[in-house]
């Protein structure tokens, strides 16, 4: 199976070289200007944060990556919203959408995808979130049992994929309910977009192993991946399903040209967020680092390390069964573009080679 490579956008706000707090990039409100005392803008209130979202996403194409993931944040802009602003800007990418099962009927949801299909010739995915702990759940007016999201999730894909599948369509659950539904005329017979689910708990991996097209792991260590990914691959195999569900790994990436200046960068990245003022070092593991950016990307650690580090290590991932790499760094515009340059090609280049010789 192919790799692929998917870069995300900072729906909620990106940092800056210099200073990695979270902010609106580029974005004047009417109490704060964006830049220091002295510097102009030209574009004035002409330029907000959506434009700096689509640099990012046309930043992300030319750098090479197959697509981009646009994740739900609750103090972000709605990702579906955003996945169509961006669409249109870009010709190729995959446009991985997060959202919760929460937001509403799967029909209406399916309905949705296949305008999404038809004006982005078939580029539209889901990723279907768990939609966080219960307290998070209750702020967005959600109060379905801990115990009852997965079960959820599972016939809101079940409902989405029938509709957009069949007609006449009908499915009595304990969520959904369907009656002669499906579509018709220039809404039949789109792409069914590909489900990303995620998820450690036994669950979460079951329901994957049953309906995802892809399951996405949290960045771990590479040995880890491969015993996660061996379980899932066995449990996949029991629904009968092992050789067409991808593995994904959510990661971030600090890359430069030598060890040390990567090192120097994430710990600079550490001490500007003011993680050091909870006075305990990062904890590190060779070249992965817990905890460095999660509060601004939510990816659990991140891959520091020179260019050829890197490499090395995504083809070690490549090599464990993962075929979906989601990755970001901060800030997302610079960094994709290096990323494009100096990681995304060796990286092609070497799982090739290792796939042509296994062959």
């Amino acid at each position: 199976m192919t790799a692929e490579f998917l870069w995300q956008l900072p729906t909620s706000g990106d940092g800056r070289y210099g200073d990695s707090k979270k902010q609106r990039r580029g974005e004047r409100g009417s109490s704060r200007h964006p830049y220091s005392e002295g510097v102009t803008d030209p574009r004035g209130l002409n330029f907000n944060y959506f434009d700096y979202l689509h640099q990012v996403a046309r930043a992300a194409e030319l750098a090479g990556f197959e697509g981009i993931r646009i994740p739900e944040d609750i103090n972000g802009d709605e990702p579906w919203i955003v996945a169509g602003y961006v669409a249109r800007g870009s010709r190729h990418l995959k446009l991985l959408t997060e959202f919760d099962v929460s937001r509403g009927s799967s029909v209406y949801a399916a309905k949705n995808t296949v305008s999404y299909q038809r004006f982005t010739d078939g580029r539209f995915a889901w990723q279907i979130s768990a939609g966080g702990g219960e307290q998070h759940r209750h702020s967005l007016g959600d109060f379905v049992a801990d115990d009852e999201i997965i079960p959820r999730i599972e016939e809101f894909i079940t409902v989405a994929r029938g509709v957009l599948t069949q007609s006449p369509y009908s499915f009595k659950g304990k969520y959904f309910e369907v009656l002669n539904g499906g579509f018709q005329g220039a809404l039949a017979n789109h792409k069914v977009p590909p489900v990303y689910l995620s998820g450690n708990s036994q669950e979460a991996l079951a329901l994957s192993a049953k309906t995802a097209d892809v399951h996405i792991f949290d960045a771990a260590s590479v040995d880890d991946i491969r015993r996660q990914a061996n379980d899932l691959s066995l449990l996949a195999k029991q629904y009968g399903r092992q050789l067409n569900l991808g593995l994904g790994l959510r990661i971030d990436i600090v890359a430069r040209e030598t060890e040390q200046e990567a090192i120097f960068d994430a710990r600079r990245f550490w001490e500007q967020s003011l993680k050091k003022n909870d006075n305990h070092e990062p904890v590190v593991n060779n070249q992965l680092w817990s905890g460095l950016s999660t509060d601004l990307t939510g990816a659990n650690a991140t891959l520091v390390g020179s260019y050829e580090q890197v490499t090395e290590a995504l083809v070690d991932y490549a090599a464990a069964g993962i075929t979906s790499f989601l990755l970001s760094s901060v800030p997302h515009f610079e960094e994709a573009y290096r990323l494009g340059e100096y990681v995304l090609p060796a990286v092609r280049a070497q799982i090739g080679h290792d796939q042509r010789r296994a062959a």
